[in-house]
């Protein structure tokens, strides 16, 4: 396999963890949707990146690096961890 071949492949699967750790974040711990997929996926790959494919660390590293998020992106995790608060205190 050629290096540029090899390279975009890499990309390709660490796109799709990104996608996949973002969206695993809909799950009942957070509330996540399509739209914090959108804005934090540049996030996470920014800011992250070294956690890839690792869901539980890559939300770890967001959460700890919530101040240098994208506005859009904080606006999104806050609303995540507003609505996980919500379902913790209903319990």
């Amino acid at each position: 396999m050629s290096v540029v071949r090899t390279e975009t492949v890499r990309q390709i699967a660490a796109i799709l963890a990104v996608a996949t750790s973002l969206t695993a974040l809909a799950s009942p711990s957070f509330a996540f949707t399509a739209e914090a997929q959108r804005q934090c996926t540049g996030d996470a790959f920014r800011l992250c990146s070294s956690e890839i494919p690792d869901i539980g660390r890559i939300t770890a590293c967001m959460v700890k690096n919530r101040s240098s998020l994208s506005s859009g992106c904080r606006i999104e995790l806050d609303k995540g961890l507003s609505a996980k608060t919500r379902r913790v205190a209903a319990q």
